[in-house]
C-alpha cells in the first residue's frame, strides 16, 4: 500500500468513526419496552475495531513519514514546514486584508486612516510563500503516491 492510498485510509476510518460515535449516541438510551434501531453493543464492538485500525494506521504512516528522506529532511519535517508556512501565508492575508482597507473620508476634516505597513512589499512576499507552498505540497504529494507504507 502506497502511503497516500494509506493517508485516504485514514480519513475514511476518521469519518466512520465519527458517523458510529453518532449512531451510538442515538441509541443509547431507549424507551422502557422498546428496542433501539441499532444495537449499542454492536455498535461499540465496530467502534473499537476502527479505532485500533486506525491506531495502527496512524502508526504507520508516522514511522513512514519519519524514515522518508527528500531533499536532506523527512516526510515530517516537510510537512511541519507545510503546515507553518500555511499558518503564515494565513497570517499575512489577514494583515495585508486589513492593511488595504483604507477608510474613505467625505471631508478633509475626517480622521485620516492610512495602512502602517507596505502592503506591496508583503504582497510579493506572500506571493513568494504561496508559490514556495504550492511546491512543497506538489513534492509532499509525489512522495506520498510513490512512497510503500512500512509495515
Amino acid at each position: 500500500m502506497k502511503l497516500a492510498e494509506a493517508l485516504q485510509e485514514r480519513a475514511d476510518l476518521n469519518k466512520k468513526i465519527a458517523q458510529l460515535r453518532s449512531r451510538l449516541v442515538m441509541n443509547a438510551i431507549q424507551q422502557e419496552g422498546e428496542k433501539t434501531v441499532e444495537d449499542p453493543q454492536e455498535l461499540m464492538k465496530e467502534l473499537n475495531h476502527c479505532i485500533d485500525n486506525l491506531q495502527a494506521l496512524i502508526c504507520k504512516i508516522n514511522i513512514t513519514n519519519c524514515n522518508t528522506i527528500v531533499k536532506g529532511k523527512s516526510l515530517t519535517e516537510w510537512i511541519a514546514i507545510k503546515d507553518c508556512l500555511t499558518l503564515k501565508i494565513q497570517s499575512y492575508r489577514e494583515v495585508l486584508d486589513a492593511a488595504s482597507r483604507i477608510a474613505q473620508r467625505a471631508t478633509r476634516s475626517e480622521i485620516k486612516i492610512l495602512s502602517a505597513i507596505d502592503v506591496n512589499n508583503h504582497q510579493k512576499e506572500l506571493d513568494a510563500m504561496s508559490k514556495e507552498l504550492r511546491i512543497i505540497d506538489n513534492t509532499i504529494q509525489e512522495i506520498n503516491w510513490t512512497t510503500a507504507l512500512i509495515s
